[in-house]
């Protein structure tokens, strides 16, 4: 089998596939509130997935990175507001440490491709 990736650096990929299944790297996003960055990261999420043949219903499991589980609410509004009715992925959500101090929120999915 083969393995497609999408949106290839030195270091990673934003997207790959195999075997019909979509792995997307890490996502953060733009934005002051913990609201913003995560409808950024969501909205990018959306891109990538159709990029490489998805979407958000499609979604299997979703890891949710938080910098302070104190904004556990906050990210939960603009995912509760983001994901379909009947949809809802897996989903884990732990306080992490994360890559600068400006991110808030990190999300991570993997998604089927499209039948």
């Amino acid at each position: 089998m083969s393995i497609v990736r999408h949106e290839t650096g030195p270091r990673m990929s934003q997207a790959n596939i195999h075997n019909g299944i979509v792995y997307l790297a890490g996502q953060v996003g733009e934005g002051a509130s913990v609201k913003e960055q995560t409808q950024s990261i969501l909205a990018e999420i959306d891109r990538l997935l159709a990029l490489s043949g998805s979407s958000k219903e499609r979604i299997l499991t979703a890891q949710i990175w938080l910098a302070d589980m104190a904004d556990f609410a906050e990210m939960n509004a603009a995912w509760d507001a983001w994901v379909p009715a009947g949809n809802a992925p897996a989903r884990a959500t732990g306080e992490a440490k994360l890559a600068a101090p400006k991110y808030k929120v990190e999300i991570i999915v993997v998604a089927a491709q499209n039948a």
